[in-house]
C-alpha cells in the first residue's frame, strides 16, 4: 500500500490530485494482489480529504446570525467551550453527521460543591437547551436524539469539611438521572422516582440495558436480532444474560 503525508500550503485541489493519482495506484496493487487492506486504506483516504475539505467551513460560525450565537449563550465564540460545542454539534446534525458526543468535565464534586455546581451549571444549562430549541426551529429535532447524562449519580448526603461553604457529594451509583429529547421521545414526561432519601429507586426502574434498549429502538435498531461477534460468541448491545426492555412510557 501507499501512503500519502499532508503537507502544509497545498491547495485542496492539488491535494485532491495527489489523492487521484495515490488511490489510483493503490487500484493497481489491489488488482495484483487481492489484499482487502488496500481497498480500506483507499476508502480511509477518501473519508480523509472530505473531512479536510468540510472541516474548515463547519467549524467557520461567523456567518451565524447573532441572534443563534446569542441563544448558546456568552461562551459560543470561544472554542472548547460548552456552548461552542453544542452550536457545532448542530451545524454537524444539519450536514448529515450521524453521532455526535460532547464532553464536559468537572462534575466530581467531592469537595467545594456550592461554588462547583453554580459554575458547572452556569456553563451548560443554556447552551443545552439552545441545542434543543436550535434543532427545533430547524425541523432536525424529529429525527435527532439529544441524550443528556453522566455515568452515575450523587449522594444525597455530604462529605468533606462539612462547612456551609464547602462541602462535597460521593459517588452514588444506586440511581441517576437522564434527559432525552427528540427523536420520537415524548416531551414533559418524568418516568422513575426514588425514595425520599435519593438512595434507591422506588418506582419505575431503567437499567441501563433499558436505556440502551430505547436508544437502539429509536434507531431503527431490533436490539434481539442486532449482534456483534465477540470471543467466539453472538454478544448483543443490551446483553445476553437478561432481558433489556424498551421504556415505551417515555416514547412520543
Amino acid at each position: 500500500m501507499l501512503y500519502l503525508s499532508n503537507p502544509s500550503g497545498v491547495s485542496p485541489a492539488a491535494r485532491r490530485l495527489m489523492l487521484d493519482r495515490l488511490q489510483a495506484m493503490n487500484q493497481r496493487i489491489y488488482a495484483e494482489l487481492g489484499d482487502p487492506e488496500t481497498q480500506t486504506r483507499i476508502a480511509q483516504y477518501e473519508m480523509a480529504f472530505r473531512m479536510q475539505s468540510s472541516v474548515p467551513e463547519l467549524v467557520d460560525i461567523t456567518a451565524e446570525p447573532q441572534h443563534v450565537l446569542e441563544l448558546y449563550g456568552p461562551d459560543v465564540e470561544k472554542p472548547g467551550t460548552f456552548g461552542h460545542n453544542c452550536l457545532l454539534a448542530r451545524r454537524m446534525a444539519e450536514r448529515g453527521v450521524r453521532f455526535v458526543q460532547i464532553f464536559h468535565r468537572g462534575w466530581d464534586h467531592h469537595g467545594d460543591l456550592p461554588n462547583s455546581i453554580r459554575r458547572q451549571t452556569k456553563e451548560v444549562d443554556q447552551p443545552a437547551w439552545a441545542l434543543v430549541q436550535d434543532l427545533k426551529r430547524r425541523g432536525l429535532l424529529d429525527d435527532t436524539l439529544v441524550i443528556w447524562g453522566g455515568e452515575f449519580g450523587r449522594t444525597i448526603y455530604s462529605q468533606g469539611t462539612l462547612t456551609k461553604q464547602n462541602y462535597g457529594r460521593d459517588h452514588h451509583p444506586k440511581c441517576f438521572t437522564l434527559w432525552l429529547a427528540g427523536g420520537g421521545i415524548a416531551g414533559g414526561v418524568t418516568h422513575g422516582e426514588t425514595d425520599d432519601f435519593s438512595y434507591n429507586i422506588a418506582r419505575d426502574p431503567v437499567h441501563i440495558r433499558d436505556l440502551h434498549a430505547t436508544i437502539l429502538h429509536q434507531l431503527g435498531i431490533d436490539q434481539d436480532r442486532f449482534t456483534v461477534k465477540h470471543s467466539g460468541l453472538d454478544e448483543r448491545l443490551t446483553g445476553v444474560q437478561d432481558k433489556a426492555h424498551v421504556v415505551r412510557q417515555i416514547l412520543a
